[in-house]
């Protein structure tokens, strides 16, 4: 399934399709029980969690009303170290900029690692396209890969698949190579092989980058499986890809973030690998790339500044949110249609695109509240939905049925008196639908809250009768 424009009804003939997958169920319970769990234990391993939250945002403010300065000393400090910062305003130009450094160091063989930014970029396929060797190296990546599908989710992309389906992928791609079985640990042997023949030709490797750190031109990296780092150390051409909104001003930031992101994440102390590169290689070293180029991305961020979507800036792309959506843990990532999935992404997708597409996601959403409580850096991701779905209804983009409903509510809110008798003539309908103080059924347009749910039914008295009672 490849991404697209998100509309509520795209939207709901794929949750709808999710709904029915039973593999997908599968896969998708044990992501929430499996990474819910393992944060929820880090967590209370760590008393000082919450403080960390508050100082991590703290800086993220601090960070980006200040950005600017902290992404031009970050230039600097690249370039004192032997590298390069190349600026991107789109994705498109930022594919432009990859294409231009292959070309300039007579590279064709690429490897990759996993990068948000890259799939914002469409950068593998880009590349390919152009006539570029390039593999994606991250296990789950790359079977994506195989399998010319998108993310389904921001750190663990293939989190959609169950092992009989990596199993017939692999047969299917990998010709007599295809003979591992189902066991987890021949299929991973068997990615290994075949991605290590790609490391060994590699000429480029491609990285994303967690953190930008200001003072020294460090990028921060953090990974579970190594891959970055072996193509980074066997490939002579190092190249990150990055949105601008990663700098951090110092080292101590950096580790700052690190605590709470592997926590927030998969549940982790810490990633099995977390890696600082700074600059190429040193005159003398014998490890190390012979060049080192970062292509920062603003992609529409630098509009965010200063809006109220700016807060989304401050997302350090854990998943957490995700982990803990009924929404996204029913439907899965695949059927937003976005490259970012789940509240973040309901939030950042229509807003690197100017609000043109993805703005409906917001409609995806219970807005139980539990993807703020879950954000390491308190991102209020409910509010910020709110948002949208208020620019929705100005702009005429809701459905005209919702905005009727909403017209006719917001008049009646007007007229007290009259709101007040509305009410306790519909509380006394709804309670004789009901059966043992519960509504299984509504009629009309309420039969879609009921479709799959029952409602308490109302209390023998409104709050307002209550409340003259009470006087």
């Amino acid at each position: 399934m490849t991404a697209g424009t998100g509309s509520p009804k795209r939207f709901r003939e794929a949750s709808r399709t999710a709904l029915n997958n039973e593999r997908l169920q599968r896969a998708m319970n044990r992501l929430q029980s499996g990474f819910g769990e393992a944060r929820a234990q880090a967590i209370a391993d760590l008393p000082e969690f919450d403080a960390l939250r508050d100082l991590a945002r703290q800086r993220k403010d601090f960070t980006l009303r200040h950005l600017p300065q902290y992404l031009a000393a970050f230039e600097q400090a690249v370039r004192r170290a032997g590298g390069r910062v190349h600026w991107a305003k789109t994705p498109q130009e930022a594919n432009r900029i990859v294409r231009g450094l292959c070309q300039e160091y007579d590279c064709r063989h690429v490897v990759k690692s996993k990068s948000m930014v890259g799939e914002e970029m469409r950068l593998a396929d880009y590349l390919l396209g152009w006539g570029a060797d390039v593999i994606e190296t991250d296990l789950g990546e790359y079977i994506l890969q195989l399998r010319q599908e998108k993310p389904s989710h921001i750190i663990a992309p293939a989190t959609h698949l169950n092992r009989d389906d990596i199993a017939e992928t692999f047969q299917a791609t990998h010709g007599e190579d295809g003979q591992q079985g189902k066991a987890a640990e021949g299929l991973v042997q068997e990615a290994r092989h075949r991605l290590r023949q790609k490391f060994k030709q590699a000429e480029m490797a491609i990285t994303g980058a967690n953190f930008l750190v200001a003072e020294t031109g460090t990028v921060v990296l953090v990974t579970n499986e190594g891959n970055a780092d072996l193509g980074v150390t066997l490939a002579p051409h190092h190249v990150v890809v990055s949105s601008i909104e990663k700098v951090v001003p110092t080292l101590k930031d950096a580790f700052l973030f690190l605590r709470l992101l592997a926590r927030s994440a998969t549940g982790q102390d810490i990633s099995t690998y977390t890696s600082l590169y700074t600059g190429r290689r040193r005159d003398g070293a014998t490890d190390g790339p012979e060049t080192f180029d970062v292509v920062l991305l603003d992609g529409g961020r630098s509009d965010l500044l200063d809006s109220e979507f700016e807060e989304i800036l401050h997302c350090i792309r854990c998943g957490a949110c995700l982990n803990h959506c009924p929404v996204y843990a029913g439907a899965g990532g695949h059927a937003y249609g976005s490259i970012y999935p789940g509240p973040m992404g309901a939030v950042l997708a229509p807003a690197l695109n100017d609000g043109t597409v993805h703005r409906e996601l917001s409609q995806a959403s219970t807005f139980c509240g539990k993807c703020e409580e879950v954000c390491p850096v308190r991102i209020p991701l409910p509010k910020l939905m709110r948002y949208w779905r208020e620019k929705s209804f100005g702009d005429h983009q809701s459905p005209f049925t919702e905005r009727v409903m909403l017209r006719g509510w917001a008049w009646l809110c007007r007229h007290p008196h009259l709101y007040r008798s509305v009410i306790r003539l519909m509380s006394s309908l709804l309670r004789r639908l009901s059966h043992g103080g519960w509504i299984t059924s509504l009629p009309g347009l309420g039969r879609a809250w009921t479709q799959d749910r029952d409602m308490p039914a109302p209390p023998a008295k409104t709050f307002f009768e209550e409340w003259e009672d009470k006087r």
